[in-house]
């Protein structure tokens, strides 16, 4: 059967997610959940959705998800466009812009996924390293590129690019600028989104997910944030009915609370720090995190073991077995009790 796909498919390796177990005796500190609840709002919501409109199919263009992300941000109505995901986005905008042979740059290392729809697409990747302290690589900017993608914070570093050098890239390179903003909601200061300058910048698309700070990994919703146009070119590759009722009424919900969303990025961030300082005392290298991970190095000791160590005593961390990252763990920011049950667990393994 496997003459049957194109060649490039046949050829390439599938994203690998972070482990799911079944078992719920773990500690999950792997995929980079919010440990706390969505917002009780997004209940009230569910709880209203489920009925006999559920034989209907929902809104084509998630109106009332975008008119809430719209108002939530700031921007108007056709500035924005749902996703099934952040994920599903970047697979719109792939398919929208990229051609067989066409440049798509990146620095890496970064999220994986961008490889694989690169590979899709049969384009080139054009992966520009990140310097040790993951500063953005003036390379970046030069590569000719149909596509460039920044995801900032960046994913497994944690580490920030500046507003500034974000708008600096922009006019610099020569397709579209995608800024992935996954993990936005937890840096430190409230200006580090991009959003405000798809109004200066009409080749620059900012993607966001309610899967992390918004606790809604389960509802799978993401939002792109760009010019009018570009919003209705991509408008032509979303597939049709891409979120359902649930996704629309739950994403709505949770944009109308901001201030619980805020609370709980604001925990995670003084648990970021309490892990951040308990890694350092351990001999971690520890990177500054403007995310709800850490990614933690014992430079050139591979860690592989630790994290088998640490799955067999219940904690799920999550490891990459690729050139740059086999000295590091990336670890999920959890609860208080989470973060002070790795440490100890952690501990005793240093010490075998």
């Amino acid at each position: 059967m496997a003459n049957y796909f194109r060649g490039n498919i046949q050829a390439m390796s599938g994203y690998l997610p972070g482990e799911q177990p079944g078992d719920d005796g773990f500690i999950k500190l792997n995929t980079n959940e919010n440990p706390y609840p969505p917002s009780p709002k997004v209940y009230a919501a569910l709880r209203k959705a489920i009925g006999a409109s559920l034989r209907l199919y929902p809104q084509p263009m998630s109106d009332d998800l975008c008119a809430a992300a719209a108002a939530a941000y700031g921007i108007k109505k056709e500035n924005v466009m749902a996703g099934n995901g952040s994920d599903e986005l970047l697979s719109i905008i792939l398919r929208s812009f990229v051609a067989a042979g066409d440049r798509v740059a990146y620095p890496v290392p970064t999220y994986s996924l961008y490889d694989i729809l690169v590979e899709i697409q049969a384009g080139v990747a054009v992966r520009v390293p990140f310097s040790e302290d993951y500063a953005m690589p003036e390379e970046l900017a030069t590569q000719d590129a149909r596509l460039t993608i920044l995801c900032n914070p960046n994913a497994p570093s944690g580490t920030l690019v500046p507003l500034p050098d974000i708008a600096k890239l922009a006019r610099a390179v020569a397709g579209i600028l995608v800024v992935d903003e996954a993990y936005v909601d937890f840096a430190a200061s409230e200006g580090a989104s991009a959003i405000p300058l798809i109004q200066q910048l009409s080749n620059l698309i900012v993607l966001r997910t309610l899967s992390k700070s918004f606790s809604l990994a389960g509802m799978r919703i993401g939002l792109a944030f760009a010019s009018a146009e570009i919003v209705a070119g991509l408008h032509k590759v979303r597939d049709s009915y891409n979120l359902d009722r649930l996704s629309i009424a739950a994403g709505a919900a949770a944009l109308e609370d901001m201030a619980w969303m805020k609370r709980n990025a604001a925990r995670i961030q003084r648990s970021r720090q309490q892990l951040a300082n308990g890694l350092k005392r351990l001999g971690f290298q520890v990177y500054p995190s403007q995310t709800n991970f850490l990614l933690a190095r014992q430079r050139e000791k591979n860690l592989k073991p630790v994290y088998e160590e640490l799955k067999r005593r219940k904690i799920l961390v999550r490891y990459f077995d690729a050139p740059g990252l086999r000295d590091c763990l990336r670890i999920t920011v959890g609860t208080p009790r989470e973060v002070r049950a790795l440490l100890t667990e952690l501990a005793a393994i240093q010490v075998q």
